[in-house]
């Protein structure tokens, strides 16, 4: 039986930020049998130190070919970016804009998006595929990860078609509600029905990685580590 040591998000997030990092809760969810938790490697933080945590606020984005289509019969193609702005102006506090669904040729997030995500009390973005405004987004102060800065805009390449619906990248599921973690090492996805077990068992294991850290600091073998602390 795990332990929490929270009583709510605030608190979790707070343990997140402290203690934890991605490695430790990929083993655990290694560990619970869910192998393919982490999300694709080229999705990096636009500064190493950037650290990421809260719950996903799902964005599916679709490939298009022009910024509006008069002849469409989808109200959508003659709007401009789709949904993106109902779904910027969703985003709750320590919400996670995380969007995937379309080919990784421009960019998802910029300067002025992050803002709002910012005002609305969110916690950064997480994209299958470029950021933009690079120096703006530093400003803004709210952590990204994407695949990197590349100025190529969304607007007639791309529109949100949707928002708070299931999506996936590269095989990774991700609901809304899901906790998104990230930092220098990748960013891993904790559904939300094992997120107890998962983090409890992370600050367990992390406590427990401090003590062998001290332990071969002070001169034990990697061999007597593992036998006795069975940690490695």
């Amino acid at each position: 039986m795990t332990q929490n040591y929270w009583k709510d998000d605030t608190e979790l997030f707070k343990f997140i930020r402290e203690e934890l990092y991605t490695a430790v809760v990929g083993d655990i969810m290694d560990k619970m049998g869910m192998q393919r938790q982490f999300l694709p490697p080229q999705i990096r933080p636009l500064k190493e130190e950037m650290f990421i945590v809260g719950r996903a606020m799902t964005v599916l984005e679709a490939d298009c070919f022009e910024e509006l289509s008069p002849d469409s019969k989808n109200p959508l193609m003659n709007k401009p970016f789709g949904l993106m702005l109902e779904a910027l102006d969703d985003i709750k506090p320590n919400e996670v804009y995380i969007c995937s669904g379309s080919s990784p040729s421009y960019a998802l997030v910029g300067e002025l998006m992050l803002t709002r995500v910012k005002m609305c009390g969110g916690a950064g973005a997480v994209v299958n595929g470029y950021s933009r405004d690079t120096n703006g987004i530093y400003e803004v102060g709210l952590p990204v990860f994407s695949y990197g800065p590349y100025a190529q805009d969304q607007a007639p390449r791309g529109k949100v078609i949707d928002y708070r619906v299931p999506i996936e990248m590269s095989g990774v599921r991700i609901n809304p509600g899901d906790i998104v973690i990230g930092d220098i090492d990748g960013v891993c996805i904790v559904p939300r029905e094992v997120e107890d077990e998962v983090f409890a068992r992370s600050l367990e294991k992390a406590r427990g990685e401090r003590m062998v850290l001290k332990a071969i600091q002070e001169g034990m073998s990697a061999v007597e580590a593992w036998n006795r602390y069975g940690i490695m």
